[in-house]
């Protein structure tokens, strides 16, 4: 039994168990092949912490005395065509260190180099959402195609690169123009939809306009990374709304969705939860194998 599934009646866990056996829960889109599900693999990348963060912050109605040290993470899916694909980039840009102080910290960059890549090593980046420090450290990948959904992005930048949503930093607008204008910025339209084979992106989790978290097809598992739609373990064991969504009940509903989806054999591994790092093997200086 999935640990993560909440309590429910028993006819309710016989149709989820019966969805969960025919595949009528997860998307068709969803790779199946064999050789793929053998060899893909999934790494959480930890680039840095934020101490003392607010729970409340993170999970709607915690106690708002609560602190815990936020973990600053990517995941790194390192497929069997040599495509080194990224879920977000974090961040490096000097005013946003200034700001909030992580301690830990490594360049993204940076450190990916703790399981033998190079910047120029990545081929794809897969965007969740633009806040700040899921964004910003994309231009430190030359070589990547970046993938975003085209309603965050038509939300929040316009055609010249500019702010049109204060969720996004300016210096963060404009590089997404840039990136449009070079032809590496791939916008995604839509739920369910697979833009690598085994790799797919869903929305409706309403952190910001048009959030996206992910599903990779992973040694015969899925592994759901939620990013901000989900921050914590917390939230995913209890169904509890995250503390910044623009859709609380939309948010809830994009949870249960993604427990759907790992099923009983997958994860899902939430945004921010320090949790992850002693959760999976050790793959390296600051990684975790989830997969």
């Amino acid at each position: 039994m999935n640990p993560l599934l909440p309590s429910m009646h028993p006819v309710c866990a016989l149709f989820l168990a019966g969805a969960l056996l025919f595949g009528t829960i997860v998307p068709s889109n969803v790779s199946s092949q064999p050789s793929e599900a053998r060899t893909t693999e999934v790494y959480a990348v930890h680039y840095g912490t934020l101490p003392g963060f607010r729970v409340a912050s993170l999970v709607a109605n915690a106690d708002t005395s609560r602190r815990m040290d936020g973990a600053l993470m990517m995941w790194l899916i390192r497929r069997p065509d040599g495509r080194n694909v990224l879920v977000d980039a974090g961040f490096y840009r000097e005013k946003f260190l200034t700001r909030w102080k992580p301690t830990e910290y490594r360049k993204p960059s940076d450190a990916i180099a703790s399981i033998g890549l190079e910047a120029k090593d990545i081929t794809d980046i897969i965007v969740t959402h633009v806040h700040w420090d899921h964004v910003d450290g994309v231009d430190l990948f030359p070589n990547a195609r970046v993938w975003l959904q085209q309603a965050e992005f038509d939300h929040h930048v316009d055609s010249a690169g500019n702010v049109r949503d204060r969720a996004i930093d300016a210096l963060n607008a404009a590089m997404l123009g840039q990136l449009r204008l070079a032809g590496r910025l791939e916008l995604v339209r839509g739920d369910s939809i697979e833009v690598l084979p085994g790799i797919v992106v869903y929305t409706g989790g309403r952190h910001t306009f048009a959030s996206q978290f992910v599903s990779v097809n992973a040694g015969g598992s899925v592994v759901v990374l939620a990013s901000d739609n989900a921050y914590l373990y917390e939230s995913l064991a209890t169904l509890t709304p995250i503390a910044q969504t623009l859709d609380a009940e939309s948010n809830r509903l994009a949870q249960r969705r993604m427990l759907r989806l790992a099923g009983e054999h997958g994860v899902v591994v939430p945004g921010h939860d320090p949790a992850v790092m002693s959760r999976f093997p050790k793959a390296g200086d600051g990684v975790v194998r989830i997969r």
